[in-house]
């Protein structure tokens, strides 16, 4: 079974803990150092919430995101923050054709 592991806050970390999934609760100033060390630790996955992607510095987050393993995904909380943005429906709304 793949090895994915939750970096979050703890509401949303309950939930995945329930799924099956590792979690890691960290304080915002670890949250660049936690991710290392999940990835330095053989996880195959690594769910980020978007909080603590937010406290990532952005190159080092940029590079987690392009390395083929371990997968990176933003995840949204279970309040729905941290969602990214949909990129298209921004250009669409840019361009005057959506609002």
């Amino acid at each position: 079974m793949a090895r994915i592991v939750y970096i979050g806050d703890e509401a949303t970390a309950a939930g995945f803990r329930l799924a099956g999934l590792e979690t890691v609760v960290p304080d915002p100033q670890d949250a660049a150092a936690t991710l290392r060390r999940a990835a330095a630790d053989g996880a195959e996955m690594i769910l980020l919430s978007g909080a603590m992607a937010a406290l990532v510095p952005l190159e080092e987050l940029e590079a987690a995101l392009a390395r083929e393993t371990p997968l990176l995904a933003i995840a949204p909380d279970v309040h729905g923050r941290g969602t990214p943005t949909d990129l298209s429906h921004e250009v669409r709304r840019a361009l005057g054709i959506e609002t």
